[in-house]
């Protein structure tokens, strides 16, 4: 145990260690590029990042990592392996939870003294702002129930594989452990989670026999101090090097960095649910972002009387009607009920087919049209501009009844993010606030589409 480095933490350093060892000195050290104008800063509420000593040009070549730097999971093939038993404990993680996976071998190497890693893995935060961290009345502040049951099913996974990791390494050979003897615990299990979760890249791995590139998640160091942004000055380039087969990961310039600019990457085009759950941070406006609706019939039934329409559809749809909310996977086994107002697409395609559908009488009028034309939300009015309006009253009256869901209104979180809080209770607040005035907006932006369509129907 002296020879291994523990996996507990020390509440006293924002790092795992109070001086670690200098990043950018080992990635040259083994192999790797650093461009002599970039340096690692403190940016404020995004925490350490990479930015610019002074302007770079567009289209340099910022950061260059050989194949051996990344860290990686990968499943042996050998069953007499050293690695056997992380690999075997790996199988017991749900897929949908790829990220313990490369979090246990994240641990693997962070227990080991001499790991090749440890510069990189010294560097690491040692606390994360992810909600598995937040206390429960914290959780139950962000008052969304879908990521609030994201949130809890993580944490319940934690507390379940820490059972099973500690029945599993007490059967193995001291020699065979793959912590060097040290205990797993939720805690330090879902520290590795978050750190890979809110670090690793999907990149493509080895080429197959037919060509094919796998796709792998990797820890890529110093690249995962690049902070996010829908609007990017950098991307990260996977290149072979001249003349064999490894693999190059670069980061470049898309355009000019000024100085004391921070290198931006785009993490993905996620909604704060993502972001939050993963990264620990909440996008203010983001363009991804939605809130989540059942569809039911009953809602329908009570967001068409708020609307002052009332249809027998909504719940009794006839059977012309039925045949098409399967088509939409809507209704029948295996349905995705699921359907979000936000995002790009404002209003989801399968929501605004459904209404259409539902609040049309003529069989032959719907017939008309493709399922395709009556899930966009165009200019055009398909099935005319009453029905149309009525949709989209229905759909604001669904707004309505999403926002009467959170206890607190926006007006009454602004002065708490101003208020002495902690930072998972500002985080909490945030986040509520941020789907409530995405609904708001929506709102606007439906009330501007009826208000149009009422002056053309009058004009006509």
């Amino acid at each position: 145990m002296a020879h291994n480095r523990p996996l507990t933490c020390l509440a006293s350093a924002s790092r795992l260690v109070p001086q670690p060892p200098d990043l950018v000195h080992w990635v040259r050290r083994e192999g790797g590029f650093v461009h002599p104008k970039l340096r690692i800063a403190n940016q404020g509420p995004d925490g350490l990042g990479l930015s610019a000593l002074s302007e770079i040009p567009g289209g340099s070549e910022l950061i260059i990592l050989p194949g051996h730097i990344p860290l990686r999971f990968q499943r042996s093939v050998d069953p007499h392996d050293f690695d056997s038993a992380l690999i075997q404990l790996s199988k017991r993680i749900p897929e949908e939870l790829w990220a313990m996976r490369l979090g246990l071998r994240l641990l693997q190497e962070r227990a080991a003294s001499g790991s090749f890693w440890w510069p990189y893995i010294s560097n690491l935060p040692e606390t994360f702002s992810a909600p598995i961290f937040f206390s429960g009345a914290d959780i139950k502040n962000i008052q969304y129930i879908p990521l609030v049951h994201q949130v809890n099913k993580r944490c319940s996974f934690l507390l379940e594989f820490e059972k099973e990791a500690k029945t599993f390494l007490e059967t193995l050979n001291p020699k065979n452990h793959p912590f060097g003897g040290q205990d797993l615990n939720a805690s330090s299990l879902g520290w590795a989670m978050t750190a890979v979760s809110s670090r690793a890249f999907c990149l493509h791995g080895e080429v197959l026999t037919d060509g094919k590139k796998t796709d792998i998640h990797m820890l890529l160091p110093l690249i995962d101090m690049c902070n996010h942004s829908f609007y990017p000055n950098a991307k990260i380039v996977q290149e072979q090097e001249k003349g064999c087969s490894k693999m190059l990961i670069k980061v470049v310039a898309e355009k000019q960095i000024d100085k004391n600019s921070p290198v931006m990457l785009n993490y993905g085009c996620l909604s704060n649910d993502h972001f939050l759950l993963d990264y620990g941070f909440v996008v203010p406006s983001n363009p991804f972002d939605h809130v989540e609706l059942t569809y039911d019939g009953i809602l329908l039934d009570a967001a068409g009387m708020a609307a002052g329409l009332s249809s027998s559809s909504f719940s009794s749809p006839a059977q012309w009607q039925h045949d098409i909310l399967y088509k939409l996977n809507l209704i029948g086994d295996g349905a995705n009920i699921k359907v979000i107002l936000g995002g790009p697409e404002l209003v989801d395609g399968r929501l605004l087919a459904a209404l259409r559908v539902l609040l049309a009488n003529d069989k032959g009028i719907v017939q008309n049209h493709n399922l395709h034309t009556l899930m966009i939300l165009s200019e055009e009015a398909p099935l005319g501009i009453s029905i149309e309006i009525a949709a989209l009253r229905v759909i604001l009256a669904l707004c309505v009844i999403a926002l009467e869901h959170f206890p607190t209104k926006v007006m009454q979180d602004e002065p708490i993010l101003k208020g002495s809080i902690s930072t998972s209770m500002a985080m909490a607040v945030q986040f509520r606030m941020q789907k409530k005035l995405l609904i708001i907006e929506v709102m606007r932006k439906l009330s501007q589409r009826i208000k149009m369509l009422s002056k053309e129907k009058s004009s006509i």
